[in-house]
């Protein structure tokens, strides 16, 4: 594809939103897409090997660009979200960092035709350009 430019960030919304130490409410976030490093380094430590859940909240560390006007983000801030902001953080990482076409049936409300669709056209378009 000649001309086209390979996006590595992605906008995305949290369903609650992460409230900061004055109380404020920021939803909207940037999540960029994860490197080799990225998903290397945090299993080198002792915390991942004992615990495996902490994987998580250190690759969403590392790839996570901002929360609102929240820029600083580290582990305590992804372990202090609500479960379900950490969740669409965590289906959001694997959206984008996942290597396959996945393509859906839909099926048009008013006919029933049946026709393929590029899911991952449908998310780009939901998740916006970052």
């Amino acid at each position: 594809m000649a001309g086209s430019t390979l996006r590595t960030e992605v906008s995305f919304t949290l369903p609650r939103g992460y409230r900061d130490g004055e109380g404020s409410v920021h939803r909207e976030g940037v999540m960029r897409l994860a490197t080799a490093r990225d998903e290397i380094e945090p299993l080198r430590d002792p915390a991942v090997r004992q615990n495996d859940a902490l994987l998580a909240v250190k690759l969403l560390a590392r790839v996570v660009e901002r929360i609102g006007t929240v820029t600083d983000i580290d582990e305590e801030l992804i372990q202090d979200l609500f479960a379900v902001d950490f969740d669409h953080l965590q289906r959001l990482y694997q959206r984008l960092n996942a290597d396959s076409d996945t393509v859906g049936v839909v099926s048009c409300p008013e006919c029933g035709h049946e026709f393929d669709v590029d899911m991952t056209e449908v998310e780009d378009r939901s998740l916006g350009e970052a």
